[in-house]
């Protein structure tokens, strides 16, 4: 789970640093840093807003019967799959232009005033706060209790985002983010797939869906989550060591039609030149 929660905090704290520095960046650049207090004003009530809401599904959820915790938990599982999975396309998607678009958005708040200067530093930091509370929480569930593996990882994972963002920023390293985000994204995938696994069984629990006692392996003795080896498969593929058929069935299905998806990128048309 460390490892997992922590490229989780690494891609979405990243994210999100990277649309904070480009924000930054253009009102630097064309001077006017009269309005860096309205982007923080933004920012800051994003991150706000997604503590509050975190906070509040885990209220929540600690106020509900154990069959009700465990439905609740199975529901935003897959809420938070269905969310990391488009942002993993859409970053994809908008990689190359999110600078200019950021831009663009900025320049036309500026003429607004200063409301619509924090709506649009709301906006581009919120998405990735309120997809990172979901997600972390899933990701907590399927912990268990008992353990702040969850919780270092993702901050390690913030407090390595927010080095390289600030380095990129101030021109100390360069990368290329496409394949930085290709990567991480294929890798998000799996992440993404076994937390798909424990929403349904937390559905099975529940018994809102049925299979819970008809496993498809069980690993237990062969591969304990307690070793290195069995906790490094863990990390990598995110898989429960007793794992239902319907569980599998979702796991490899999603990891069979998404990760090609998103590997495979769509041919763009030349437009033929007389």
């Amino acid at each position: 789970m460390l490892l997992n929660n922590g490229l989780i905090g690494l891609r979405e704290g990243l994210e999100a640093a990277l649309v904070v520095s480009i924000l930054v960046a253009f009102l630097v650049k064309t001077d006017r840093k009269h309005a860096l207090k309205w982007v923080w004003a933004g920012v800051g009530t994003a991150v706000a807003l997604s503590v509050g809401f975190g906070a509040l599904i885990t209220f929540t959820a600690a106020n509900m019967t154990f069959e009700q915790q465990e439905l609740f938990g199975g529901v935003m599982s897959i809420i938070a799959v269905a969310f990391v999975t488009g942002m993993i396309f859409w970053m994809r998607a908008t990689a190359r232009t999110i600078a200019a678009d950021l831009r663009g958005k900025l320049d036309e708040a500026l003429n607004i005033g200063p409301l619509a200067v924090i709506t649009v530093s709301f906006l581009s930091v919120g998405r990735e706060g309120l997809e990172t509370a979901v997600f972390f929480y899933s990701s907590v569930q399927s912990a268990g209790g008992g353990t702040t593996e969850p919780l270092i990882g993702f901050l390690a994972g913030i407090a390595v985002s927010i080095v390289l963002a600030w380095l990129l920023y101030a021109g100390a390293v360069r990368f290329n983010l496409t394949k930085f985000f290709t990567i991480t994204g294929a890798l998000l995938v799996f992440v993404a797939a076994g937390v798909l696994s424990y929403g349904i069984h937390d559905l099975q629990e529940a018994a809102f869906l049925p299979g819970l006692h008809s496993l498809a392996f069980d690993v237990t003795d062969t591969i304990p989550e307690s070793s290195w080896y069995g906790a490094l498969l863990k990390g990598i593929f995110n898989y429960s060591q007793q794992t239902s058929w319907l569980q599998a069935i979702a796991w490899v299905t999603y990891v069979a039609i998404v990760l090609p998806l998103f590997l495979i990128r769509p041919r763009t048309r030349v437009a033929a030149t007389n």
